[in-house]
């Protein structure tokens, strides 16, 4: 397969091995390493967010990680402005920029192009939201589909984070979110990209979980949460929602011990990594899939 003036995507659940996967295939082909997962942007979350470790990138350069201060917002589309810089200035030294990570939005963003929809007012948004609680996910879902009905099948019935911001776009701006999608444009072409999804089978994946929570543990997670709750973030902020902030922060006021904690971090994970693999089959069906076997043969193969 040649690499050259290619950008080389990928992606897979959490715990799949996808950071060292990645230094190998940069190895073989000249590659930099660029970051594609919405939590190891955070300086503060080396630990929960499993950031790769500079001592095992084994001279290969890593970009945007561990770069952006958790008491600021950060975007998509933030992420997005500084990726596509990233990846021009990785290509003029003559390198293969390699985006590695598990936030299947950031890839599409930088796949597709991002919708430019106009800032919805915080009050607006949080309408919606109280509109969500009320109501549960079940039948908020059927209230969008009467409002926007181009989003039935396009839409998991359980996906809320989904559901909410389909119905606030469509409220607020009188136009359906797959409309603004068809305005977009991404700043490279579909061939630009190799496109790698790395399909773990489940059990064995369930088990990687359990290990790195242990070791995420052992290596400081409690004391890295309890440096962060000090931070005090503000509640909209998305860096929240990263797993383990609010278990640890049970175990700190000592409403849980630590062996609960890492059983619900542990299955907390799983069930995101479920998430992951489900977005996936819906949206990265083009994208090359390999097991674990088969990263070894490609390897080889380049």
């Amino acid at each position: 397969m040649d690499f050259k003036s290619k950008i080389i995507l990928i992606s897979g659940p959490t715990a799949s091995g996808k950071s060292s996967f990645a230094i190998q295939l940069a190895k073989k082909v000249n590659g930099e390493i660029i970051n594609a997962d919405s939590m190891q942007v955070y300086k503060q979350l080396k630990i929960l967010s499993a950031r790769p470790d500079p001592k095992k990138y084994q001279k290969i350069n890593h970009h945007l990680y561990g770069f952006h201060d958790a008491r600021k917002s950060f975007s998509t589309g933030d992420w997005l402005k500084i990726v596509n810089k990233k990846i021009i200035k990785v290509q003029k030294k003559n390198k293969i920029p390699i985006l590695v990570g598990g936030t299947g939005l950031y890839f599409k963003a930088l796949i597709d192009g991002l919708v430019k929809i106009p800032n919805i007012p915080i009050k607006f948004r949080n309408k919606i939201r109280n509109l969500h609680q009320r109501l549960g996910q079940k039948e908020f879902y059927k209230k969008l589909l009467k409002l926007d009905s181009s989003f039935k099948g396009k839409i998991n019935p359980t996906d809320s984070q989904r559901s909410i911001r389909a119905y606030e776009v469509k409220k607020f701006t009188k136009k359906s979110l797959n409309e603004w999608f068809k305005n977009t444009k991404s700043n490279f072409t579909k061939d630009d990209f190799v496109k790698i999804y790395i399909d773990f089978p489940r059990e064995e994946l369930i088990k990687r979980i359990t290990i790195r929570t242990e070791e995420m543990i052992k290596i400081g997670a409690v004391r890295e949460v309890k440096n962060f709750l000090k931070l005090k973030i503000k509640k909209d902020r998305s860096v929240l929602k990263a797993i383990g902030i609010n278990e640890i922060k049970e175990y700190l006021s000592q409403k849980k011990d630590l062996e609960e904690i890492k059983e619900i971090i542990s299955v907390k994970t799983r069930q995101y990594a479920k998430r992951q693999s489900t977005w996936a089959r819906g949206n990265m069906i083009s994208w090359l899939k390999l097991e674990p076997q088969d990263l070894n043969k490609f390897l080889k193969k380049i």
